[in-house]
């Protein structure tokens, strides 16, 4: 087995949003990425300027450490990044699955892994407009076949401004059958700079002001949980 590049690993806390808010969790960050999203808020998982402080860790070695963490108590495992696919997290999977934890992973559907298949939630982020990335949609389709056999695939998209809505409309219609939850784009990444509350809530409310005065009834539209309670940051 290959070894892993791992940022950081930490928990149990609660998944901060999509699907799973407020699931209690441990988490899994992968080192690596091949997108460069312009307002990236896990930068130190993304750029080769911290390659150096990601750790190389066979798949042995970092279910030990999750089990450390959770005490052995089947909860949810969340597997994010930079990008978790291009790595192979599938034996950390199967070691997952033995002990009885249920797994989560968030991806922007660039890349396609087997493992997809093994997921209890497959999470896929199709990047907007603000990101400064494009969306290639063919590996895009190539991943939610590839989850087809997860116990649940769904949409996620951050929503930063009026082009991203538009954009999100047009990337849900792909995807019909597809659960869909939106979120308002987190503007400060800086894990030093506090994130007032209110305007998280006053990005929120603009968010639910859209959906419902169009009424586009299919998405969730939820917060980033975990950024309304400890800002930006890192390892909660």
């Amino acid at each position: 087995m290959s070894r892993l590049r791992i940022a950081e690993i930490f928990g149990p806390t609660i998944q901060g949003e999509g699907a799973l808010i407020g699931e209690p969790t441990v988490f899994i960050r992968a080192g690596g990425c091949d997108y460069r999203c312009s307002w990236c808020d896990s930068l130190h998982a993304v750029e080769s300027a911290f390659r150096e402080t990601w750790t190389p860790l066979e798949p042995e070695q970092v279910w030990v450490k999750v089990r450390d963490l959770s005490g052995g108590v089947p909860l949810t495992i969340s597997i994010s990044g930079g990008n978790p696919a291009i790595q192979d997290f599938g034996p950390v999977i199967a070691m997952g699955k033995r002990d009885g934890y249920r797994f989560a992973c968030e991806t922007q559907g660039s890349v396609a892994r087997v493992w997809f298949g093994d997921l209890d939630m497959l999470v896929l982020s199709p990047k907007p407009p603000s990101s400064d990335q494009v969306v290639d949609w063919d590996a895009f389709d190539a991943c939610v076949q590839a989850g087809q056999t997860a116990k649940q695939t769904v949409i996620k998209i951050v929503i930063f401004d009026d082009a991203d809505y538009r954009w999100a409309q047009e990337a849900a219609a792909r995807y019909p059958n597809l659960p869909l939850y939106l979120q308002p784009g987190n503007p400060e990444v800086d894990p030093d700079v506090p994130v007032a509350a209110q305007d998280v809530a006053d990005r929120l409310l603009w968010l639910v002001n859209k959906v419902t005065a169009d009424r586009w009834f299919r998405p969730r539209v939820l917060p980033q949980l975990h950024v309304m309670l400890w800002g930006n940051l890192r390892g909660v």
